[in-house]
């Protein structure tokens, strides 16, 4: 699709300085842009790339002051990141299809109702009892258990599996591979050294607007409901135990994992790999380094790095102090040496 640099700036508000004639095709990163791409400048440690980039246009700050002269038009705007987000999801709407239909061969459990607007993809299955809302996108190889509930503008990529009872609000979206609703990983130990399966008996809720990376996998309770919020977003790999809760609009980046009966709030940003506890609680408003391990409960608003976990600072400081102990044992040595000789 191709658009001028005024159409676009009036799309989005901003100003234009340079040619607004110039054709925008393309979108790229500002140090792998080229001639008809649009890029952005957000974070000021890419600001060097601006003076030789390729780009067409680029997307800046409102109060973006240039140092060096500029070979490419910018377009200022309040917020260049959010700005680019919402024009990639205008691009990103426009190439999906809009599949409507279902396609064969797929299994559909008698009595069940497709909305007249959905798509269930081939070699789908949709069990007894499944009820769904209004423009449901099931993709081939799908499969949806028994009595699970969809929302409205859900959508299921392919070969995810939800297992019976689980339910999925509106406007959600799973990726390939997820797997909704397994069993929970629990097994008591018997006198003989064995594990005797503990019947999980609980479902998996996920409220409205949750996203859930490919491969990511959310066990069903023991008992009751492990609970996805409203806003959560899941990346891809991500292990979440029985009767887990993560609370509203908190995010997760990939290869997390969070054992059974933990309790985590709202708005928090966990990095990568990073490791929860059983039965702990985590509070609102938490910043989780990558590889961050979480032994105990954490109140809110902490910003933490480690295994175990500790304030951001001081393990900062901590990491600073071990590149010194080489130095540092080399002058205990000294100091042994010098008081060995007296």
């Amino acid at each position: 699709m191709e658009i001028s640099v005024r159409q676009l700036a009036a799309m989005v508000g901003g100003v234009v300085e340079g040619n607004p004639d110039d054709i925008i095709n393309n979108y790229a990163k500002i140090e792998e842009a080229t001639a008809g791409c649009l890029t952005f400048l957000a974070n000021p440690k890419y600001t060097h790339y601006i003076y030789d980039t390729h780009a067409t246009a680029v997307l800046v700050r409102n109060d973006f002051v240039p140092e060096h002269p500029l070979g490419t038009t910018l377009i200022r705007v309040e917020d260049p990141y959010k700005t680019l987000a919402d024009l990639l999801n205008i691009v990103g709407a426009a190439q999906r299809p809009d599949k409507r239909g279902i396609e064969q061969p797929a299994y559909i459990a008698q009595g069940v109702t497709i909305p007249e607007d959905a798509y269930v993809g081939a070699f789908a299955y949709i069990g007894s009892g499944v009820t769904m809302g209004s423009n449901v996108k099931i993709y081939p190889q799908v499969y949806v258990g028994d009595g699970v509930t969809l929302g409205d503008n859900v959508t299921l990529y392919p070969g995810v599996k939800v297992y019976h009872g689980c339910k999925i609000g509106n406007r959600c979206t799973v990726h390939a591979g997820a797997v909704i609703g397994g069993d929970g990983f629990g097994f008591a130990p018997t006198a003989d050294g064995t594990y005797e399966k503990i019947s999980q008996i609980g479902i998996v809720v996920i409220e409205d607007d949750v996203e859930i990376g490919a491969n990511t996998t959310i066990d069903r309770a023991t008992m009751g409901a492990t609970v996805i919020h409203r806003g959560v977003k899941l990346d891809n790999l991500i292990q979440v135990a029985h009767n887990v809760e993560i609370g509203e609009n908190t995010v997760m980046a990939a290869q997390v994992g969070i054992a059974g009966s933990t309790k985590i709030g709202r708005n928090n940003q966990v990095g990568g790999q990073v490791g929860f506890a059983g039965h702990i609680t985590v509070g609102d408003n938490n910043g989780i380094g990558a590889q961050t391990g979480v032994p105990n409960s954490v109140g809110d608003g902490q910003r933490l790095l480690g295994a175990p976990a500790i304030n951001a600072i001081t393990f900062a400081r901590q990491c600073a102090m071990m590149k010194r102990l080489p130095d540092l044992f080399d002058d205990v040595r000294k100091i042994k040496k010098q008081l060995q000789e007296k």
